[in-house]
Parts: structure tokens; sequence; C-alpha cells
């Protein structure tokens, strides 16, 4: 909330590019789990967990229109991703590189906003294991003497309360009989989208679980 406040101001211009990483070994250790059968799960690491990466990003840069992928499950085997790396851009030249990891054996969790007079770094995950480090974000703005060493203010968190917030918002919404304006059936179905065209970039991908890549109309 706090880096979309920031980007919403203009303080640091706008948004020139991003680029996130997000990753754990879960399916090592999951190996009977539903998260390892495509049929049961329907992707894995990056429907499973990158899928939120791939939200923040829609959230602080708009709409990608041109996808490319690499997509792989060459280390656990299963038949669903492993790792997914993504180079994405949107009409208006915002450039994201993303990629969502089961191979990161030290958890991580990490977005990088690069603006015109600064950048905005997300890190860590405030998760039940604690695995990912502290939730942080860091604001470093650019100064034409500051020799790559800009000055930057980092905040830590240690309580999440967005559970809460958006239950709020969402009781709010249905007491004064107003839309839904953040986290809609709709923003999460574009959400989605760009997951499966995420998929399709990658011919052998798409080829290899014969992968339709023209979404029907009537969903969009």
């Amino acid at each position: 909330m706090m880096a979309y406040q920031m980007i919403q101001s203009g303080e640091l211009g706008s948004v020139i590019s991003l680029r996130g990483y997000t990753g754990n070994q879960r399916l090592s250790v999951f190996e009977s789990d539903w998260r390892t059968k495509r049929q049961e799960a329907g992707g894995g690491i990056l429907l499973d967990q990158g899928i939120h990466l791939v939200d923040m990003m829609r959230l602080f840069a708009g709409e990608f229109t041109q996808v490319y992928s690499f997509i792989s499950n060459g280390f656990w085997k299963h038949d669903v991703e492993d790792n997914a790396y993504a180079l994405m851009k949107t009409d208006n030249g915002v450039v994201a590189m993303l990629q969502s990891s089961a191979t990161q054996w030290r958890h991580r969790f990490m977005l990088e906003i690069n603006l015109e007079r600064g950048m905005i770094s997300l890190s860590g995950i405030l998760s039940g294991s604690k695995s990912y480090g502290a939730e942080t974000i860091t604001i470093a703005y650019a100064g034409e003497k500051d020799e790559g060493d800009p000055r930057e203010v980092t905040t830590r968190y240690n309580t999440d309360t967005s559970w809460q917030e958006e239950i709020n918002d969402f009781a709010e919404s249905i007491i004064h009989d107003r839309p839904i304006t953040n986290g809609s059936s709709k923003d999460a179905l574009a959400t989605m989208k760009l997951v499966y065209n995420i998929y399709c970039a990658d011919p052998s991908w798409q080829q290899k679980y014969r992968l339709d890549d023209r979404i029907p109309q009537d969903i969009l």
C-alpha cells in the first residue's frame, strides 16, 4: 500500500521498469501433495505463488501486452513447472522481469520498482513460517550527485493487517451497497489471464501441455 501510494503521488516520477523474484522449495516437500499434480493444481510455482508477484506488477505498471517466457519442470520432474521466467512490456513501454522458482533453497520475495527519480524495493513476507525474512520497503531518492549511492529510507513491518483490511472493505461494500473496487473478480481474472499468457508464451511448454492461447471471448 505504501509503494502504491508513493507511485500515485508522482514524487518519484513514472515507473520505468520492474524486476521481481519469488521462490521456495515447496514441490520437494509435498511430493504427494496436490500442488505437484496438474490435474488438481492447474499449474505449479507460477500459479501457486508467482501469481501474487504478477498481480502486484499489474497494479504498479498496468496491463502487459507483450509477453515472452521460459517455463521448466526439469528439476523436480512433476507435470507442473518448477521455474518460470517472464519478460513483459506494457503499451506505455514499462518492462517487467520476473522469476517464480521452486528451486529457491533460501525462501525469497523481492520486487524492485525503478522510477524516473528513484526506486522502491519490497522485500520479505510476513508468512507463518517466517522463512522469507523481514518485510520491508526501501525507498531510494536518486540525485544528480549521488554516484549510484542515493539516500534511502527503509521501513520494516512487523504485523500483517491485510486480511482484516480486506474483510473490512468487503463488509463496507455490502453494508453501503457499493461496487468492489479493490480486488474485484474482474481484476482476479485479468491476473489469471496474464499467468496463462506467460505459460503460452513458451512454445515448448504450450505444445507439451496442449495449451490453447485463444482465450474464449465470453470470459474476457
